[in-house]
């Protein structure tokens, strides 16, 4: 552990020039007696490092002098593919790692390119979860994570649609959709989804299980997110749209639903209304998601969608009739 953090010094100090002890101690997440520590020890190990006292000083590597101790260690190169994305890597339990293998990045790439690296994290960020949520914490996320990564039979109590459920997993992937962590696992009838959140108990068992070489978890992701659209959608709706109800449809509405929308739609009226088809999950749900159109959208069919509708607007006229007296 020690090793490990004095190199670390060696690696901030290349990357950064000039660092105080104070600074230094804040990165490592120690105190400043322990880097006063380190120090001395870098020195005794004959490292050209020496300090400048006032204001301005700190502690700096002779000028030209690198470490070439930048390899990186298994654990870091694992989860290289994490490098950018700090939030969910944390989630998962390897920020740390993540930290230390971004340092080594930056400390091995010359100061051109090292500028360029720092230019593109300063002008792109990605933040993974929806607006109105801090994401899908969950105590289970982090030991499912290594079951994953150690290919570690689980046993979780789940809570599904259909109650409670116990069930024995083969973790082959996580998958990070709108915030919400998925696990991918055979439960013994091939591959499904898991959410995190869902997961009320769980165990990492003793025994390991064989990961089927040809499993490509972006495939598979891809695959299950389509045929799940396509069993969501098993019904449609003919609607008349505002120009108004257009734009707010694209912001609100799903990426299917959109694209149905514009492909349906045809020719405008004298006053910019549309009437198109878009898929409907069920009247219960396309009652919900048409209310956020307001007054710029009429649905024509099916006929019982229209009458919920109707009688949703009829209940809020005498709502508000009777709030303004």
């Amino acid at each position: 552990m020690r090793a490990s953090r004095l190199l670390s010094v060696l690696l901030l100090l290349q990357t950064h020039g000039r660092m105080t002890a104070a600074q230094l101690a804040e990165r490592l997440e120690v105190s400043t007696r322990t880097v006063y520590r380190d120090v001395e020890s870098l020195h005794a190990a004959g490292i050209p490092l020496y300090g400048e006292a006032g204001h301005a000083g700190g502690y700096r590597l002779v000028d030209g002098w690198r470490t070439r101790l930048t390899g990186l260690t298994g654990e870091e190169a694992e989860r290289l593919f994490l490098a950018g994305l700090p939030g969910p890597a944390a989630e998962l339990g390897y920020g740390a790692v993540v930290a230390a293998l971004q340092l080594k990045l930056d400390a091995a790439l010359p100061p051109v390119l090292r500028d360029r690296a720092e230019a593109v994290r300063q002008r792109f960020h990605l933040d993974a979860p929806n607006w109105y949520s801090d994401g899908d914490a969950s105590p289970h996320l982090a030991p499912v994570a290594e079951a994953v990564w150690r290919q570690r039979r689980l046993r979780v109590r789940y809570r599904s649609w259909q109650g409670e459920r116990v069930r024995q997993l083969a973790p082959y992937g996580l998958v990070l959709k709108g915030g919400r962590w998925y696990l991918v696992a055979d439960g013994g009838r091939g591959p499904a989804s898991y959410r995190v959140s869902q997961i009320l108990e769980l165990t990492t068992l003793p025994e390991t299980f064989v990961r089927p070489a040809d499993f490509d978890l972006a495939a598979w992701w891809r695959a299950s997110v389509l045929d799940f659209r396509n069993r969501l959608h098993q019904g449609e709706a003919t609607i008349r749209l505002s120009p108004r109800g257009r734009e707010r449809l694209r912001e609100v509405g799903s990426e299917l639903v959109v694209a149905a929308a514009e492909a349906n739609a045809g020719p405008p009226d004298a006053d910019g209304w549309v009437t198109t088809v878009v898929p409907i999950e069920s009247t219960t749900h396309a009652h919900g998601d048409l209310l956020r159109l307001g007054a710029q959208v009429e649905v024509l069919a099916p006929a019982e969608l229209r009458e919920m509708l109707a009688a949703t607007g009829a209940d809020l006229a005498a709502l508000y009739r009777s709030a303004t007296g």
